[in-house]
């Protein structure tokens, strides 16, 4: 079983990529603000003590090339200082996102002088010959101007920043990624696309004699978005060699998810994507993380993809919303993720916020236990139950809707998801946090024995749904029910509602026996509640 570990006091990033340790004696708990909220000091100045208040310590934060390099040669780090300014003021860290070359994919935030010589800084285009507002990875001149920029820029947080430790990690470019085709057809990305594929990568291949990408992939657009990937991957490496060098610190690239049935193109080909990981490992071995932003449904599906032993989970970007909090303890829980991070923050509603606040503060609590066994819960109205066996102990755990005695479970309307985190403290003592879930507790032998009953609004079986039903579909049942009870069971001590200490140790509160554990059939916290629940139990 997983340990909670919340970005630890001495983290490794895997087993693979960056060759050193980093400290982080906390988790990120993280807000990325909107693309405009940093772009004059006036929004920097109001928006940080907000982002305090929410229960942020650390702001994921833009620094844009085009604010830090106006006019060629010429810099401006006025922007970049407020931030950290700020920042400290309101005892937060910050994240920068380098929006350089490419920001969800496009070369948006690119000077205007870049944007205007196409000539020196030529553009990616389609299969058929248009160009986009896609700066060509395979220009060295694109490359040499960004990371002028991108260095200058890094030299100037060691200057200000070296020593006092408000910036912890660097984001290097921007979902990056290809649209309209999955390749770049730009006469330098044909020239390569000619050339032989890189030794290094015959092995992830299966290729034992020099091809070149055009002799091995033809027009596959997905062996196009591999070489797309490897060589996207090889830009940005050049860039964190050059952070490496200057101000040494974790380096990540984030990535828009290849969703909903898209084809390479559709979706940014080649960017920093589960499937590619190999491509981008061996182009970017510099780089500490792929990190995946998640907007789409299946949240869960999205994060077992990226929650991998060469990669250290961490989420920058995703929907801000009611379920953000749930969301949050699930991956720390479950995958010992280094950080969460819900988008534009800062324009969300407060009924959006008030998840993250809160689940931020149970997670606060919750690390000051951090070496104990953990599991990471998260319900829908589809995704209903999760068994646990913990030596022999079994722990259904549930959506809160599955109770029969709330309305809101019955009305129609869509169900909150309901998550948190489960802990263990010691043989028969958990700790439950989080909101709208139940537990229940079983020996392996109950669990095998008992017949699951449906439960009426009182909390009983719903009459006319009787054992005693003797017709051949149930003679199941009723042989199980005659069967004589020989083993034990797992009873519910107590139940009390806690804080945690710095120091780890539990303040009690108030017991939730009684109609609370439902006489002491489970331990729950409704939808729209956020507690920790300490739980001790006993055999009988």
């Amino acid at each position: 079983m997983k340990k909670i570990v919340f970005l630890f006091i001495m983290f490794c990033f895997g087993n693979s990529l960056f060759a050193g340790q980093v400290t982080f004696p906390f988790p990120i708990l993280g807000g990325e603000l909107s693309n405009s909220a940093a772009t004059c000091v006036d929004d920097i100045d109001a928006v940080m003590p907000r982002m305090r208040l929410l229960g942020l310590n650390t702001v994921l934060v833009p620094a844009y090339w085009e604010f830090i390099e106006p006019i060629e040669g010429q810099f401006d780090f006025t922007l970049t200082d407020r931030v950290i300014d700020k920042a400290r003021e309101n005892d937060l860290k910050v994240i920068f996102l380098w929006f350089g070359a490419w920001k969800n994919s496009m070369s948006c935030y690119t000077p205007l002088w870049f944007k205007t010589d196409t000539k020196r800084f030529p553009r990616a285009m389609t299969k058929m010959g248009k160009p986009m507002e896609i700066a060509c990875c395979f220009s060295e001149d694109v490359l040499q101007a960004d990371n002028k920029a991108f260095g200058t820029f890094m030299r100037h947080l060691a200057n200000k920043d070296k020593g006092t430790g408000t910036v912890i990690m660097i984001q290097i470019e921007n979902e990056i990624g290809m649209l309209e085709d999955a390749r770049d057809h730009s006469p330098l990305a044909e020239k390569t696309y000619r050339s032989q594929i890189p030794k290094k990568l015959w092995k992830v291949l299966d290729i034992r004699q020099p091809r070149t990408w055009l002799e091995y992939f033809g027009d596959d657009i997905y062996g196009e978005e591999k070489f797309m990937a490897y060589h996207y991957a090889k830009y940005v490496e050049q860039l964190a060699q050059t952070a490496r060098s200057v101000y040494d610190m974790p380096l990540y690239v984030n990535a828009a998810m290849n969703s909903r049935g898209r084809q390479p193109g559709q979706y940014p080909s080649a960017g920093p994507l589960a499937h590619l990981i190999d491509f981008w490992h061996a182009g970017a071995p510099s780089i500490d993380l792929l990190a995946p932003d998640i907007y789409d449904t299946g949240f869960q599906g999205w994060v077992e993809r990226y929650a991998l032993p060469n990669n250290q989970l961490f989420i920058p970007e995703s929907r801000c919303c009611v379920n953000s909090g749930v969301r949050a303890m699930y991956v720390f829980g479950e995958h010992n993720a280094i950080g969460f991070s819900p988008f534009a923050i800062d324009q969300a509603t407060e009924t959006e916020t008030e998840s993250v606040t809160k689940a931020y503060d149970l997670i606060r609590q919750l690390f000051y236990l951090s070496s104990h066994r953990s599991w990471g819960l998260l319900f829908n109205q589809q995704d209903k139950e999760c068994i646990i066996n913990d030596n022999q102990t079994i722990l259904t755990c549930r959506h809160f809707f599955t109770l029969p005695w709330d309305p809101r479970a019955t009305n129609g309307s869509e169900w909150p998801e309901g998550g948190g985190i489960l802990l263990k403290l010691d043989t028969n003592e958990y700790l439950l946090a989080g909101s709208g879930i139940v537990v229940s507790f079983a020996t392996t032998y109950e669990k095998a024995f008992e017949d699951e009953k449906t439960l009426g609004e009182d909390g009983f079986v719903i009459e006319g749904e009787k054992d005693q039903k003797t017709n051949d579909t149930n003679q199941k049942s009723v042989a199980k029910l005659q069967k004589r009870f020989s083993g034990k069971r797992k009873g519910i001590a107590s139940v009390d509602e806690v804080r945690i200490t710095p120091n780890g140790k539990l303040t009690y509160l108030r017991r939730e026996n009684g109609d609370q554990d439902h006489q002491g059939r489970h331990a729950r916290i409704s939808c729209g509640e956020w507690k920790i629940l300490h739980i001790k139990l006993y055999e009988y």
